[in-house]
């Protein structure tokens, strides 16, 4: 398992990586144009503003394990270690629920975005709102990776404190 969460996590970092330098290729490319040449791509907005989204949903699960989400821990520090551990629990649960409901959704939202076309670069709507399901999907697969040890262990390692994850 261990494998496959190193494999998983370096190919997600991977892909936010590269939908973000596409970001910053297209959208540097379009201010080169526009103020060095007077011209200026139509789609590029577009594209980068789609493109952002997806790497935003892309990365979520990734800040999840690194401890870069918000996290409101003044109840957990409160609680004895085993009701501690209980909430922690739920809140697993919580998230997974959330999650997979707005997997599921996203998939509704692209068959629904799929026989209409986007404003600059007339592809399917669909496309762009993929973004939401392979991003829930994502964080999916690293909240079920994470969740055993961030239930079991002391929630100040994943919070970053003294021992916990480096945060790159």
């Amino acid at each position: 398992m261990d494998r496959f969460e190193e494999a998983f996590v370096t190919v997600n970092r991977w892909f936010v990586g590269l939908v973000l330098a596409i970001v910053f290729a297209i959208v540097f490319m379009n201010v080169v144009g526009r103020y060095g040449f007077g011209y200026s791509f139509a789609w590029v907005e577009e594209a980068a503003r789609h493109l952002m989204i997806l790497g935003a949903f892309a990365g979520a699960g990734l800040a999840l394990r690194e401890g870069r989400l918000v996290a409101i821990t003044a109840l957990q520090s409160a609680l004895p270690a085993r009701f501690a551990r209980a909430l922690r629990f739920l809140t697993v649960v919580v998230m997974f629920v959330f999650m997979a409901a707005m997997m599921w959704l996203g998939i509704e939202f692209v068959q629904f975005g799929w026989s209409k076309e986007t404003m600059s670069t007339n592809m399917p709507r669909g496309v762009p709102y993929l973004a939401i399901p392979i991003g829930c999907g994502l964080f999916l697969v690293h909240l079920v990776i994470y969740a055993r040890r961030f239930v079991a262990e002391d929630f100040e390692y994943f919070a970053g404190g003294e021992g916990g994850p480096e945060v790159r």
